[in-house]
Order: C-alpha cells, then structure tokens, then sequence
C-alpha cells in the first residue's frame, strides 16, 4: 500500500468515526472530540465536505455553561436517504429513512402477490419507491424478500415462487438508477432492531410471520445468515413427523400451525384487523385459534433457542399485533422446552416496530452501509 493509499484509509476511518458518532446523537465539534478521540482540527477537515454536500448541517450557535457557544452538527434534514421496499404475500411496502435513523415516509399496500408475474411485481415496487424518495438523493435501495436470497437472485420462495431465479436486484437497480441490494426479510427485520439503535440487545432471534414465517438470528450483534443463507427458516422446522403437508414438499412444519393464513382461516377471520377485534371480544373460535398458535410457534421458537442458545426472543410483524393473547402459549412451550430455561428465564418481547420492521430493515441495509464506507456518500 502506498502512503496515499494508507492516508485515504487512515481518512475514511476517521470519517467513519465521526459518522458513526452521529448517528449516536448530534454533537459540537468539542463534543466530537471528546467522544472520538480525534482533535478538533481533523474534525473541521472532515466535517467541511459533509456541510458542503449538503450531509450534515450546523445549527445555531448555543450557549451550555461558560465558554464559547457551540454549533451542533447533525444530519441535514433535506439530505440523502435510502429506500427500503418488501415484495410480502399479502402486501407491498416501502420506507424513506435518513442517515439519523429517522422514518421520513413510508406506505403499505395491501395485495395478494402469489401469482403477480415478477416485471409486474418490480414495475408496482419501483412506482412506490420513487413516490416515497422524492427529488432527494437517493443512496440505494434494500429489497426484502420471504425467501432465501443469493448473488441477488431468490433461489427458494415456496410462498412466491414466480419470484424465484429472478434477479430481483438487478430488475430494480435497471429501473430506480441505483444499487438495490436484496436481502431475506427475517434478516432484515433483525437488522431493524440493531441498527442505528439496539432494541434488544446483541443477541436475539426475532420472529415474524404472514403466509410464512421467518426468524432473524443475531448473535454478537450481527445477523447469521449460515453457510448457504438457509440460518433461521423457522417456519420450515418440523414440529410434526407426518403432519400437514406443507409447501415446502415437507410434512409438519411450524408454519402449517401457526402462519397468519392458517390462523385467519381457524378463527373464521379473513383479516388481522377483524382478528383482533374478534379478540377483544373474547370470541371463543378466535381466542382458540391465537393459542393453538402460539404454541405451536412455542414449540418451534424452543428448537431455534437450543441451538443458538440466545436470551431474547421478539416477535414481530403480525405476531408483535396479536402478542397480548399470543405471548402466553409461546411462553409456557419454551418454558417448558428450552434448556437454559431453568437457569435463565428467556425474555419474550413484542417488537416496538411492528408491520414496517422488514423495510425499516431494509432501508437501514443502506444507511448503515453509506456509514460504515462513508466513500458511498459522495458518488
């Protein structure tokens, strides 16, 4: 490596430092300072391209206790943005989120994506990203998927399977202008709840479910995806030796229990919004249909806590909705099944996140990356 080459390096990992420390929360220079180690001098070097550009954005000087007022600096409001978008079942959705975290837009449609040919599928997702994003710069977009994802391309989608061999990444970058990165929607989900901010800790398996179900595994503060993207198809864990016959070719597999499909069609309920009133209610078919699930994912979710061992379970998605009358059939079948259970109680939580944690996920695919190679930010 030549010194230029080393002075880059030694750049881009100062300037990573600093961003990282923003997206913590907005500081002075002082305050940078302070918190990364680095002298006010390299802070204004690296800091005057992010004004420049439009990046970040001083505030007006205030005055904290004696000394010099100070200018916070923070992430500029009008700045750039990524764009997160979920191809699902039942729905599509998308989510604008900014450098700092924050949620600028997002919508959910409601559709049945089945048998929706892929062009068509990637035409819908295209109009909604460009509707949410606005004339602002675009970084790239996350693209989620209820599949196993490889190289761009879904290579297993039982629940969406006009969706598989399509280079789904490549369709979307052809149509948007940008870098579109897909990814599997469990994982991105988890990703949610650690990036920018840890929701549940550093090692948790977050579950969530419509048709399919899926689970994020984290572990170290980072998503385990396994050796061929397969880590944390819960839904595809067999409860049942010659149970139901699932779309996977297998028999007996959670999702067959406790899916969102299947408990619509047990509670005689077409939507979860009519579920949930139905519960409400106290409607004895519904009520029977939430816990006949829950232990069933109960059952499942103990499978995944003996093999990774974690303290956090979160449930999401259309799970984190019916979590009041759910939490306790899932809570007494891991009780009773996880191992370290007798030693350490496993927390159950609700994600704060609910139905948009897979394209908040998404989206912050795409941030965390302009972040942590903070070259991206100025292509």
């Amino acid at each position: 490596m030549t010194t230029v080459d080393h002075l880059r390096q030694v750049r881009l990992g100062n300037l990573r430092t600093v961003l990282l420390a923003l997206v913590d929360r907005p500081g002075s220079r002082a305050d940078l300072a302070a918190r990364t180690g680095l002298t006010k001098a390299t802070l204004s070097n690296l800091t005057e391209p992010l004004l420049a550009n439009g990046i970040l954005v001083e505030e007006p000087a205030t005055l904290a206790g004696m000394g010099r007022p100070s200018k916070p600096l923070r992430f500029h409001p009008d700045g750039p943005v990524a764009v997160g978008a979920e191809i699902n079942v039942s729905h599509l959705a998308v989510e604008t989120l900014g450098l700092d975290g924050e949620t600028l837009d997002r919508h959910l449609v409601p559709a049945d994506m089945r048998k929706v040919p892929a062009d068509e599928v990637l035409d819908r997702v295209a109009a909604l990203v460009r509707e949410v994003s606005g004339p602002r710069k675009l970084l790239g977009a996350g693209l989620a998927i209820p599949g196993v994802v490889h190289d761009g391309v879904v290579v297993r989608a039982p629940n969406l399977p006009k969706l598989v061999g399509v280079p789904l990444a490549e369709g979307l970058t052809a149509r948007l202008g940008v870098e579109v990165e897909l990814d599997n929607e469990a994982n991105l989900a988890a990703l949610a709840h650690l990036w920018p901010k840890h929701l549940a800790g550093e090692d948790f398996v977050h579950v969530t479910a419509d048709v399919g179900i899926g689970a994020g595994v984290v572990l170290g503060g980072e998503v385990y995806r396994g050796a061929s993207g397969f880590a944390g198809e819960l839904g595809h864990v067999v409860i049942e030796r010659n149970g139901v016959r699932c779309t996977c070719g297998s028999r007996g597999c959670v999702e067959r229990y406790a899916g969102l499909d299947v408990i619509l069609r047990e509670a005689g309920r077409r939507h979860l919004d009519s579920l949930g009133k139905a519960l409400q209610a106290g409607d004895p078919k519904a009520v029977e249909a939430v816990r006949n699930a829950g232990e069933a994912l109960g059952v499942g979710i103990a499978t995944l806590m003996n093999l990774f061992d974690v303290p956090t379970v979160v449930l999401g998605g259309s799970y984190a909705v019916l979590y009041d009358h759910l939490s306790e059939a899932v809570q007494s079948e891991m009780d009773g099944r996880v191992l370290a259970g007798g030693e350490r109680h496993t927390r159950l939580l609700a994600s704060p996140l609910g139905e948009f944690a897979v394209v908040r996920g998404a989206a912050g695919l795409i941030t965390r990356h302009a972040v942590q190679q903070p070259e991206r930010l100025f292509a």
